[in-house]
């Protein structure tokens, strides 16, 4: 099996905490102890390769920037993305190297500093259409408040009900392919449990020179994952998140779980709404492109289900008919 998993934002921090180091590392730890689960029944052809996101670390890191900018510069939002891609790649990488050799099992991990590339003519940066959402949640006041401060800023609804349902969003240009490609499939092939595309990477353009240069984005974990699943050609798609099963009319009196659904199924659903463009949508939109690919299982569950939803006990399964 070569399995990636895509890590949400609960696993790093909760939606009701501050994100201070401690709890950032508390959550690490508990999301490092069932992924070393997941190796511990591994066979030594077997391979995982991690990624995450980082849309409350980057918000948080960019409030930082506005509040000292009186003092310090403040960074374009591409370098604040490899900033929590460090951040975050560091903290995954010591605490499921912890939990291992807890268990007796001796791995190498390398978290990587990625970029990926996307279209600089991106339907995304154009006006009102950003989509991701970053930083806290917030309640419609605070928007009102941010906006006065911040008239360039995007505020979106991102949770159909609730009072803290709102965040800010920026653009998110969909992958086109990830830039260290080559290295990272090397080091998968070595065995090396490989943290990579965090973030959904460090979005970047190719200029009309030719060159490589950074833009204000922040990509899509999922959608970016699974570009970096066909890199390293894997077979499971496992993208973990805070729910347990996916849901039809989500938050409407009539929710209901799904189990399995068809690729078809799946783009049905999307074409009515059922999933937010900046929640659910793209990560069935992710598993979508992973099955179209070639790749054999699409799960989304949460991280406490990890064990479970990869034996097939739990979680959405999305399959090609």
């Amino acid at each position: 099996m070569r399995l990636l998993v895509a890590l949400g934002g609960n696993a790093i921090k909760q939606a009701h905490e501050k994100g201070t180091t401690q709890e950032q590392f508390i959550n690490c730890k508990k999301t490092a102890a069932l992924l070393a689960q997941v190796v511990k029944k591994m066979g030594p052809e077997d391979r995982l390769i991690i990624t995450h996101g980082n849309g409350p670390q980057v918000g948080n890191l960019a409030v930082q920037q506005d509040l000292a900018k009186a003092v310090i510069p403040p960074q374009d939002m591409d370098v604040l993305g490899a900033m929590t891609q460090g951040q975050i790649g560091y903290m995954l990488q010591q605490m499921l190297d912890n939990q291992l050799r807890s268990l007796g099992i001796n791995k190498q991990i390398i978290a990587v500093v990625n970029r990926v590339l996307v279209d600089k003519n991106d339907p995304e940066f154009q006006g009102e259409n950003a989509s991701k959402p970053v930083g806290n949640f917030l309640t419609e006041a605070e928007v009102k408040e941010e906006k006065a401060k911040h008239p360039e800023y995007i505020f979106k609804k991102v949770k159909p009900t609730g009072d803290r349902c709102w965040r800010r969003v920026v653009p998110s240009p969909d992958p086109i392919a990830n830039v260290e490609a080559e290295a990272i499939r090397k080091m998968v092939d070595a065995g090396i449990i490989v943290i990579a595309s965090g973030g959904g990477g460090i979005p970047v353009i190719l200029n009309d020179n030719g060159n490589y240069r950074g833009v204000d984005a922040v990509i899509d974990k999922d959608l970016a994952g699974e570009r970096l699943a066909e890199v390293v050609n894997a077979d499971t798609f496992l993208i973990l998140t805070d729910v347990e099963k996916v849901k039809l009319n989500f938050g409407k009196p009539n929710e209901k779980e799904i189990s399995k659904m068809t690729i078809e199924e799946a783009k049905r659903y999307l074409s009515e709404g059922h999933f937010l463009a900046g929640s659910m949508g793209p990560k069935v939109k992710a598993c979508i492109r992973f099955l179209e690919w070639g790749g054999k299982r699409a799960i989304i569950s949460s991280l406490d289900k990890v064990t479970e939803a990869l034996e097939g006990k739990t979680g959405t399964h999305i399959v090609r008919e």
